[in-house]
């Protein structure tokens, strides 16, 4: 019985030594697991989230393969204004109330025609006074010729002396002055009489009419505006290098809001304005019924600009920053396309098109519409499209 006790003791003691390997084993376990487990919760707060991505799908877009240029044919235009040839504001020369007025506002009239005319009464009293005092100093100096025709009678017969002859010149020179100066003065008069009246200098129509009958007119107040009709021309103003291509005495084509307008180059002037730097060019219109006076006209001609570039439409620009533009690109990027940005500068504007220079190949894809659902580096699918007209020419 003793024995079986000694033996259960010394087993026990066998045993725990080994229980208490095994349990520290476990916690050596236990921890090893919390440390990767706190490590991985680390590195999860530090990356954020583990949410999965999915792959941006492309978006189908237009695009141009674009074709580099190194100059290109740009259209401009000049404008003028159609004036008539000649202007005048008409009034009449003297002051004095005016008696009447035969034109008003819109009237046709000839040149030559008289449209108005002042109160000539007391100048009329004047100069019929003047006329009598020429006929006085006639009849005087038809006493003194022949006062002097006798005394030389008497002269050659001896009966008078050499100066009474002269004396009897004096007074016959006297009177023929007198005449002189009293036909003079009526001469005068009927002049201001004439001038009392406004009369037409050239063919036109009334365009302004700033005063009545019965008021008072001073000395050159304006009355009636006339502008010449059936003459007009249309000064514009050109750079000084596309005035040299004119010719003086050729007929070009205007264009205004009424339709084509022909014209006649009369004269260059040859020098260029300080204020805009342009040369006055003067053109006689051809068929003035085809146009009004006032009107704007236009002169298109084309000049060669040396500036590497390309023709893009409007609608493939974006605007960017300190006056540039961007377009987007399609380019390859592995087994798919991405949208890539480019810079430009617009050099010339033609209706929808623009010349323009900056980040653009040869041969690029450029994206030409739904710029608005476009990111930088957004995968696209491009379709090309027609770019025909846009890298020759101008619009």
């Amino acid at each position: 019985m003793s024995e079986h006790i000694q033996d259960y003791e010394a087993e026990t003691r066998a045993v725990k030594p080994t229980a208490g390997k095994g349990f520290l084993f476990v916690l050596v376990i236990i921890a090893i697991v919390a440390a990767l487990g706190f490590f991985v919760l680390q590195n999860r707060s530090a990356e954020g989230p583990l949410v999965p991505t999915a792959t941006p799908i492309p978006i189908s877009v237009e695009t141009i393969n674009v074709k580099l240029e190194e100059a290109f044919t740009a259209e401009e235009k000049f404008t003028g204004i159609v004036t008539p040839r000649r202007s005048s504001q008409l009034g009449f020369s003297n002051g004095g109330r005016i008696a009447s007025l035969s034109s008003d506002i819109g009237d046709k009239v000839k040149a030559g025609q008289t449209l108005g005319a002042l109160d000539t009464r007391s100048l009329r009293a004047q100069l019929q006074a003047a006329n009598a005092v020429v006929s006085e100093a006639q009849a005087s100096y038809d006493l003194a010729d022949s006062t002097v025709a006798r005394q030389i009678a008497l002269l050659e017969k001896g009966h008078v002396s050499s100066q009474r002859v002269d004396e009897a010149r004096a007074q016959a020179n006297t009177a023929l002055a007198r005449i002189r100066a009293a036909s003079a003065n009526a001469d005068a008069l009927r002049v201001q009489i004439d001038l009392a009246r406004i009369q037409a200098p050239f063919d036109g129509t009334i365009t302004a009419r700033m005063a009545d009958e019965g008021a008072i007119a001073g000395p050159a107040q304006p009355v009636f505006e006339l502008v010449e009709t059936g003459s007009l021309e249309a000064r514009l103003g050109l750079t000084a290098k596309l005035a040299d291509r004119l010719e003086v005495g050729e007929v070009y084509e205007l264009s205004s809001d009424q339709g084509p307008v022909l014209a006649e180059l009369r004269s260059v002037t040859g020098v260029i304005d300080a204020n805009n730097r342009t040369v006055t060019t003067l053109f006689d219109i051809q068929n003035a019924d085809s146009v009004a006076a006032g009107a704007v006209v236009r002169l298109a001609m084309e000049r060669d600009i040396d500036e590497p570039g390309l023709w893009l439409p409007v609608s493939a620009l974006t605007e960017s920053d300190r006056g540039l533009w961007s377009v987007y690109i399609a380019r390859r990027m592995g087994n798919g396309w991405r949208a890539e940005p480019g810079i430009v500068e617009i050099v010339h504007q033609s209706g929808e098109r623009v010349y323009v220079r900056g980040a653009v190949r040869d041969g690029d894809r450029v994206i030409v519409d739904g710029l608005q659902r476009i990111t930088p580096g957004q995968p696209v699918t491009p379709v090309e499209v027609s770019a025909s007209g846009l890298a020759a020419g101008n619009g």
